[in-house]
């Protein structure tokens, strides 16, 4: 297919949210369309940054003592154990606090990377040769232990819940809004029978994620056949098909204007264009389909806002 260069992207964008814009009663402030579907494609252009699931169904891995964060490799094993919290700690540092492990518990293993250098003779020089050696430990789940003291186990409780004004709006005003249940640890749109699945706020590793999670699902609904009627929603279409690929396009982009519009947007671009690329590679990565899915997904908006004539 025939490249577009990014002025082409641009001026193409430009003429087409101008076109959509003179047909609408109302303005977005601050062009909003534009401005976030050309950042997308600035970021685009800087290369492809890895994909992510903003939330865990338990909560983020931490260390019960450092509260510190689980990242890489570490938080892909962690996650993929079946406990109701996601707070770890060494077997030192449960014998340090009083506690023990339970009987017949094993422990997660956790690997981490160390430098070592070695010095050696070459040729009457000194030679200092560096190696990274991957090392691990184990670490044991606040379920795997008892005697815990009560000053540590206040960090495993779930934070209050603290929502967005403006996105709260957005969602209780939208016309014809589907049904919205908060269970289990999946974000999916049900086109059959008219509802969102979403976890449960505090399992999102931001407020942020979590509304662009939201109204990813929520641009995905403007499909049904008694809204927009996308065939790409309301017509069963295979995984990873064009077609497929094309709707998470549309969602996706429609998630980066609503989150903008509603004042949580613009800081996590980076996480949604690394998303978009990932469709945009099915696609034979032909930025043309981001000027397509945009205007769709500014239509799609423009339904949840309420504002098509």
């Amino acid at each position: 297919m025939r490249s577009i260069h990014k002025i082409d992207l641009k001026h193409s964008l430009n003429n087409l949210i101008l076109t959509s814009m003179q047909e609408s009663t109302i303005i977005i402030p601050n062009d909003v369309y534009s401005r976030v579907t050309n950042r997308i494609i600035e970021l685009l252009e800087k290369g492809v940054i890895p994909w992510r699931q903003p939330w865990q169904p338990n909560g983020m891995p931490k260390n019960l003592i450092s509260q510190r964060p689980y990242t890489g490799i570490n938080a892909m094993l962690l996650n993929s154990l079946e406990f109701t919290q996601n707070h770890f700690l060494t077997w030192h540092q449960l014998r340090q606090i009083g506690g023990h492990v339970k009987k017949g518990e094993k422990g997660a293993l956790i690997v981490f990377q160390t430098k070592t250098e070695k010095v050696t003779e070459k040729n009457n020089e000194l030679v200092v040769e560096k190696r990274s050696i991957l090392k691990y430990y184990f670490v044991y789940n606040v379920e795997q232990c008892v005697n815990i003291p009560v000053k540590y186990l206040q960090y495993t409780k779930i934070p209050k819940e603290i929502v967005n004004k403006s996105c709260e709006k957005i969602i209780q005003e939208m016309p014809l809004c589907p049904t919205i249940y908060y269970r289990g640890g999946e974000a999916y749109y049900v086109p059959k029978h008219d509802y969102i699945n979403m976890p449960k706020l505090q399992f999102f590793e931001s407020m942020e994620a979590f509304y662009e999670t939201l109204f990813h699902e929520l641009v995905h609904s403007t499909g049904a056949s008694h809204r927009l009627a996308r065939k790409s929603v309301y017509e069963d279409i295979n995984f990873g098909s064009e077609t497929y690929s094309f709707e998470e396009l549309i969602a996706e982009i429609g998630s980066c204007y609503l989150t903008t519009i509603g004042g949580v947007g613009l800081g996590n671009l980076e996480n949604n264009a690394s998303y978009i690329q990932g469709w945009l590679n099915v696609l034979q990565n032909d930025k043309k389909f981001i000027i397509q899915a945009a205007s769709k997904a500014q239509r799609a908006v423009e339904y949840i806002l309420n504002i098509i004539n």
